[in-house]
């Protein structure tokens, strides 16, 4: 069971300039209720020091869960947490710095932290067993290729954006980013647009990053390079008040991160989500340390990254993930 740590016990580690390396932790658990109100400055700032996840236990009726970087609110919580968190140390603990700065950053300032942080995990040892795991169980075989994985369609002010894989549940191939990227680049260029709606053909909005890519680009400089010129994030950000997304099925990975940065989501009452980063040895990618904070805040999303819990249609609409659930293929 993890201890836990309460008012004196802190008042010990903050002697202590790197506590979590000289305690030899992966993680901190703070007892929430047993701080006093007029420590919160001086917690918050021992908490932006730790190289590792610091978990808060308990209700907190003092305010301090805005100030750890996810929160438990019950022993099985917690457990779910520290597992996650032991299996997966490097990657839990690049999450939460790169959060813990996100959220104070500019969008575009933002989405370059976010991409160094998943490109110096893409070279590392976590990442690299999960690549060797996935190998191993699907051996390479030849994709479809999709001419048009994008298909963009315009009516007067109104443009509409599809994903057109469905064959490939509309993964987050080379072929999708860049036409997604090209698809936002025209509305950040065209003023005239004044709506923009986005979905996803067949049974899903979109799995995802694709799995069949990972791991190609070995110089992981000219990686992080690549996201900067050719991240769909960037242009969707920058006009994200001209977009509404529309939602069904599995939005897993890029499937939600990219439309959490729209005005408006809609999603279906079979939709869910799913954040599964942590368990490949990465961080969510295609904008979500950025967007998801932005609309259920960085517990919630450093909850979903770290357990890579599934989350339905309902759960997200209560978290303000989502603004409304409709009917299938109904949206205004």
């Amino acid at each position: 069971m993890t201890n836990l740590i309460d008012r004196d016990a802190l008042s010990e580690l903050l002697k202590e300039p790197n506590a979590a390396d000289a305690a030899d932790v992966r993680h901190f658990a703070l007892d929430l209720d047993s701080f006093d109100p007029s420590q919160k400055a001086e917690v918050a700032e021992w908490i932006r020091r730790q190289p590792v996840p610091v978990i808060g236990v308990g209700e907190d009726n003092r305010g301090f869960a805005e100030c750890v970087d996810v929160q438990a609110e019950n022993q099985d919580q917690l457990n779910q947490l520290v597992r996650a968190i032991e299996a997966q140390p490097k990657a839990c603990a690049i999450l939460v710095q790169v959060t813990r700065v996100t959220s104070e950053l500019p969008t575009d300032s933002a989405l370059i932290m976010e991409s160094l942080g998943y490109g110096t995990l893409q070279g590392g040892e976590e990442f690299r067993d999960w690549l060797a795991g996935y190998r191993e169980q699907n051996p390479a075989k030849s994709q479809a290729v999709v001419d048009d994985a994008v298909a963009v369609d315009r009516n007067e002010s109104r443009l509409e954006i599809r994903l057109n894989s469905p064959a490939n549940r509309n993964a987050l191939s080379v072929s999708m980013r860049d036409g997604l990227t090209e698809a936002f680049k025209l509305v950040a260029m065209d003023r005239s647009i004044e709506e923009v709606h986005v979905w996803g053909e067949g049974p899903c909005f979109s799995a995802g990053g694709d799995l069949t890519e990972f791991g190609n680009m070995r110089d992981l400089a000219e990686a992080h390079r690549i996201r900067q010129a050719r991240m769909p994030a960037r242009y969707l950000a920058q006009e994200a008040h001209r977009y509404t997304f529309h939602l069904h099925g599995a939005c897993v990975g890029a499937g939600i991160e990219l439309p959490a940065f729209a005005r408006h989501i809609t999603a279906t009452p079979d939709t869910w989500f799913q954040l599964p980063e942590i368990a490949m040895g990465l961080i969510p990618g295609a904008g979500g340390c950025v967007s998801i904070p932005g609309r259920i805040g960085r517990q919630r999303l450093n909850w979903l990254a770290i357990t890579g819990d599934q989350l339905d249609a309902e759960r997200a609409l209560d978290w303000r993930l989502v603004d409304r659930i409709v009917e299938p293929w109904i949206a205004e």
